[in-house]
């Protein structure tokens, strides 16, 4: 993953009000696997900003993958 990524959380963290499912950007990475993601609305207002460890969120794909890759 990398700056910029769009990504998606896989667990519920009610403590920070979020929930599985939400998007957010990666806008930047601390050290490999822990990245700063950040959470915004449709105007662009960011309503979260949460550092996060790779295994809480997976990496949206907006295109086809080709078999290899998804391999």
């Amino acid at each position: 993953m990398k700056l910029l990524d769009t990504v998606a959380l896989l667990e519920d963290m009610p403590a920070l009000k979020l929930y599985r499912g939400q998007v957010g950007t990666i806008v930047e990475e601390y050290e490999p696997g822990v990245f700063e993601v950040e959470f915004s609305d449709f105007k662009g207002r960011t309503y979260a900003l949460e550092t996060l460890q790779a295994s809480q969120f997976m990496l949206l794909q907006y295109e086809r993958l080709d078999e290899r890759k998804s391999a």
